[in-house]
């Protein structure tokens, strides 16, 4: 019973931690959530060669709720680009998967390494490149292009994230209006999060390292703790945000980043 209270603070800590966070600077899902719990999972005691198994299987399952009721409402503005999800979904889907499959198969020092390099990737752009160039006048088409999708959907389910860090990057670049690829990366969000979930549930049954109230590496108590103490702590941040200029914004998000990075490459290397 003491492993379960301490599991469901340290959850609650997480999602209030990680609502802060989200309304502070206007992102949400994984990015935030994954390296504040793998923190928390460490105070309750979860076996460090899983510990970022749980906390990206547990973001994945966060993320579904969220996912559905965000495409819901940019679908009912006309802001999903449809042909986009018609072409890209189905890779996207596989993608998702294979980064459950791969991640099932590595220690949690890997996928450690694998979160901390593409959030600093995603650090540098944002705060030595705040504002891209199009590469391209549309979307391009053509069979070498499903590599696009494929990363998105292997590289998020690897983190922990719905794809909206990367889709949207990836949409503006070629030159997607920035509502339209917000809202077609909604629905990417939940191709994603759904199958990336269920492989982290397959790829840990049966593990007995996994906390109490986990189905493989998806925690339930962190499914039940975080969404709501993230939605009432996002005001919260939100209003911080109102605070500082949408540069110093930028900057904060990112110095979040690079020291959420640094701290993963500690751990696995440590």
């Amino acid at each position: 019973m003491e492993q379960w209270l301490i599991l469901a603070a340290a959850m609650l800590v997480t999602g209030t931690v990680a609502g802060v966070l989200a309304g502070l600077f206007g992102i949400g899902g994984g990015i935030v959530i994954v390296p504040v719990l793998e923190t928390a999972l460490g105070f309750a005691g979860v076996d460090p060669a899983i510990r970022m198994h749980v906390a990206v299987g547990t973001s994945l399952a966060t993320i579904i709720p969220t996912s559905v009721s965000s495409a819901r409402a940019h679908h009912a503005r006309q802001s999903v680009d449809v042909d986009i999800v018609k072409r890209w979904a189905v890779f996207v889907l596989a993608g998702a998967l294979l980064g459950a499959w791969i991640a099932s198969l590595v220690h949690s020092d890997v996928l450690a390494m694998v979160f901390a390099s593409l959030a600093l990737l995603v650090a540098i752009k944002m705060l030595v490149f705040p504002e891209s160039r199009n590469l391209t006048d549309a979307v391009p088409r053509g069979p070498l292009v499903t590599a696009i999708p494929v990363s998105i959907g292997c590289f998020s389910s690897m983190m922990g994230i719905g794809g909206g860090t990367f889709s949207v990057m990836t949409l503006t670049l070629f030159n997607e209006p920035i509502h339209r690829a917000v809202g077609t990366a909604a629905l990417f969000g939940l191709v994603i999060s759904l199958p990336g979930m269920l492989g982290f549930i397959a790829a840990g049954w049966g593990d007995p390292r996994i906390p109490p109230g986990s189905l493989g590496y998806v925690s339930l108590i962190g499914f039940a703790c975080i969404a709501p103490a993230t939605v009432l702590a996002a005001p919260l941040g939100a209003k911080l945000a109102h605070g500082f200029s949408a540069r110093r914004l930028n900057m904060l998000f990112g110095a979040f980043l690079i020291l959420a990075s640094l701290r993963l490459f500690y751990r696995a290397f440590l």
